[in-house]
């Protein structure tokens, strides 16, 4: 894989990943309550097919902006939804570019992957193995353009907030999640928990601090389903990673929690189905929070070096119109899905071969590298790029930029499937995707970081 050294990349960038001086790290945070104003639809569960009732738990959008004293910010936000799509991602860059000369490449939109969020444009179409009402997507169409705007002001507001502060992070760990994937015979049997499944219980935490000391934003990673709350919840609620945005806040009055969530696509918290366990999972995971910031952090002094790519991943050969017309005649999802690939061939249209895919990497210096996937991404890419780099300097977050399907491994393609095959039809894609997809995303990632993250010789 082609890589490059730091110093190439600082001369790069014009030195902008400089050591610089404690009063010359500017951070700012920001938050919005973006919680329905409505009776929405929710997304993550194709069973519920009627508007919410009633909120257990308020949502956010809330923005860490970071800054030397000269250049442009890198910002983080955080969304309490299912995921965020690219068509919003890019709306929101467009207008920060206008307004706040922000590169699209210095802006992250990362969402908690909540199933007890409002249903968003063209995220999961095909979930409910029907066609929405005319009068449900009146609804999710407002509340995407809204939230679309409460993402902008966010991002500006941290903006205009910035002072003269300090990053540091450290790393925890939590056991709540569990590998869902239960297999006979090396192939997929169902949901469940699977005790000797892959999951990664690493926890990464970075507190963002005035010079004073003062906590003003906290944010932590756990790659983890959303998903404690199940299908017979219909009420508006930002589930564990909510309730842990809550305690972090309790604990440091006046600081902004923020979660991000890792490659978790085949992880569920365990136990499930009952809101005290989304609250008990979510004081779990900011009890470890409140222990690491409490040990020795790894102090961040330069402003991230921000890189951006974007990638085709290749589907595997699509459904042939005979095998989607034996499958147009059946109940629920895979019937609707069949019969909306239908209408595309019929308009003329070919099923896509790919889907552009954007991998992101926040460079701190030799301290800290944070790669930022989109979509629901499983457990196999942590673990791949934790052995490939120094996994010990790493932060990866998933559901970012965009919410195109499940990104399934190699070895999940193998094994089949939930997160390999069925979910792509909520998701409206063709089909799964192709065994080369994996490499193409690790490569992706290799080429943006330098050989100073190549693992430690032992």
């Amino acid at each position: 894989m082609q890589r490059i050294s730091l110093c190439m990349l600082v001369v790069a960038i014009g030195g902008m990943n400089a050591r610089i001086q404690a009063d010359d790290l500017l951070i700012g945070v920001a938050a919005v309550d973006v919680t329905p104003t409505e009776p929405a639809r929710l997304n993550g569960y194709g069973n519920r097919r009627q508007p919410a009732q009633g909120v257990a738990q308020r949502l956010w959008v809330k923005a860490l902006a970071i800054r030397g004293k000269e250049g442009p910010p890198a910002i983080l936000i955080t969304v309490d939804n299912l995921g965020v799509p690219a068509t919003m991602t890019e709306e929101v860059a467009r207008r920060l570019e206008q307004k706040i000369k922000l590169p699209k490449k210095r802006l992250v939109i990362a969402a908690s992957h909540t199933h007890t969020a409002p249903c968003l444009t063209g995220v999961a179409s095909c979930l409910f193995g029907e066609a929405i009402p005319d009068d449900h997507q009146a609804v999710i169409d407002r509340y995407t353009k809204r939230l679309t705007d409460q993402i902008e002001q966010v991002a500006i507001d941290a903006h205009a907030n910035l002072e003269p502060g300090t990053l540091a992070w450290g790393q925890g760990s939590v056991g709540f999640a569990a590998n869902r994937r239960v297999l006979k015979d090396g192939t997929w049997a169902g949901f469940g928990v699977n005790p000797m499944g892959p999951v990664q219980h690493v926890s990464p935490v970075m507190k963002a601090a005035t010079t004073g000391g003062e906590v003003k934003a906290v944010v932590v990673n756990y790659a983890c389903h959303c998903t404690t709350l199940g299908g017979d919840s219909n009420q508006v609620c930002g589930d564990w990673a909510g309730y842990a945005q809550e305690a972090i806040e309790r604990e440091f009055p006046g600081a902004v929690g923020m979660v991000t969530i890792g490659c978790g696509a085949d992880a569920n918290p365990e136990p499930r189905g009952e809101l005290a366990m989304a609250r008990a999972h979510g004081e779990t995971l900011a009890a470890e929070v409140k222990r690491v910031l409490q040990a020795e952090l790894v102090p961040l002094e330069t402003v991230p070096v921000c890189q951006a790519t974007l990638i085709d991943l290749p589907f595997a050969p699509p459904p042939s119109r005979q095998e989607l017309l034996e499958r147009a005649s059946q109940l629920g999802a895979t019937g609707y899905h069949a019969r909306v690939q239908l209408e595309r061939l019929d308009a003329g249209e070919d099923l896509p071969a790919s889907i552009p895919y954007p991998v992101q990497t926040w460079l701190f210096g030799d301290e800290l590298a944070m790669v930022f996937l989109a979509g629901e991404v499983v457990v196999d890419y942590d673990l791949r790029l934790r052995w490939e780099l120094d996994g010990k300097r790493l932060w990866i977050t998933a559901y970012a930029n965009d919410a195109p399907c499940y990104i399934a491994s190699r070895r999940l393609l193998d094994e089949g499937g939930y997160e390999v095959d069925r979910s792509m039809q909520y998701y409206n894609q063709p089909g799964r995707l192709a065994p080369e997809a994996e490499e193409r995303i690790l490569r992706a990632v290799h080429d943006q970081l330098p050989e100073a993250y190549d693992p430690p010789e032992s």
